[in-house]
C-alpha cells in the first residue's frame, strides 16, 4: 500500500453549524484496535465498542465469538460534522484501522465477526462509501480488491463495560501492544494533522 492516501473525491460535506453530531458504524476486526484509532482524532466526541448485524438475543463477546450470530466486532463514532467529514472517518478506516482486502479475517482473528463491513445509518453514507471503495480500487491503492461489505445499520449493541476503552486501559497486554499500539502509531505518523491536540 502506498504511503500516502487519497481523499474521497465523493463525500458528505462539512456541517456549517458547529456543536452538531452524526455518527458512523465500522466494523474492521478486533473492536479494540479500531476503537484505539478514532479516540485519537480530533473531531471525534466518543467512540463505543460494541456489536453489530445480528439480534439483540446474541449481542454478548462469548455468543459473537463464535462466527455464528451475523454480529461483527463494530465501533460506533459519534463525531462533530464541523470538524471532520464522513469520508475522512472513511479514509482513517481504511488506511490506518484494518486491512481492507481481508475477508472474514484480521491477521490471526478469524470468522465472520471480523469482518470488515460499514453498517450505513442512510442513503448518503452508503453512496459516499460505495464511491469510495470504487475509487480506492480504481486507483489500486490495495495490491488486493477491497471486500468491504456495505450493510444497512439496524441496530447497534454496545458491547460489555469491559471492552470499552480497552487499549487506553491495558497498554501491556500483549494483544493490544502488538496489534492496537501500532495502528495508532501509524495513525499518528501518516496523519498527524488529525489528531487532537495532546496526542501528537
Amino acid at each position: 500500500m502506498r504511503e500516502s492516501f487519497p481523499d474521497p473525491i465523493a463525500d458528505i460535506p462539512l456541517a456549517a453549524a458547529s456543536g452538531s453530531e452524526a455518527a458512523a458504524v465500522l466494523a474492521g476486526g478486533c473492536f479494540w484496535c479500531v476503537e484505539a484509532v478514532y479516540l485519537q482524532l480530533d473531531g471525534v466526541a466518543s467512540v463505543v465498542s460494541g456489536y453489530a448485524g445480528g439480534t439483540r438475543e446474541t449481542a454478548n463477546y462469548e455468543a459473537v465469538c463464535s462466527g455464528t450470530t451475523g454480529h461483527a466486532e463494530a465501533v460506533r463514532i459519534r463525531y462533530d460534522p464541523s470538524r471532520i467529514t464522513y469520508g475522512q472517518i472513511l479514509k482513517v478506516f481504511f488506511y490506518i484501522a484494518h486491512d481492507p482486502t481481508q475477508l472474514n479475517a484480521q491477521g490471526a482473528d478469524r470468522g465472520t465477526q471480523y469482518r470488515s463491513a460499514i453498517f450505513y445509518e442512510d442513503a448518503q453514507q452508503k453512496d459516499a462509501a460505495a464511491a469510495y471503495i470504487r475509487q480506492l480500487d480504481a486507483a489500486r491503492v490495495f495490491p488486493a480488491p477491497i471486500v468491504t461489505t456495505l450493510e444497512p445499520l439496524t441496530e447497534f449493541y454496545e458491547a460489555e463495560p469491559y471492552h470499552q476503552n480497552y487499549a487506553a486501559r491495558h497498554p501491556s497486554q500483549p494483544y493490544v501492544a502488538y496489534v492496537a499500539a501500532p495502528k495508532v502509531e501509524k495513525l499518528r505518523a501518516r496523519l498527524p494533522d488529525r489528531l487532537k491536540r495532546g496526542h501528537g
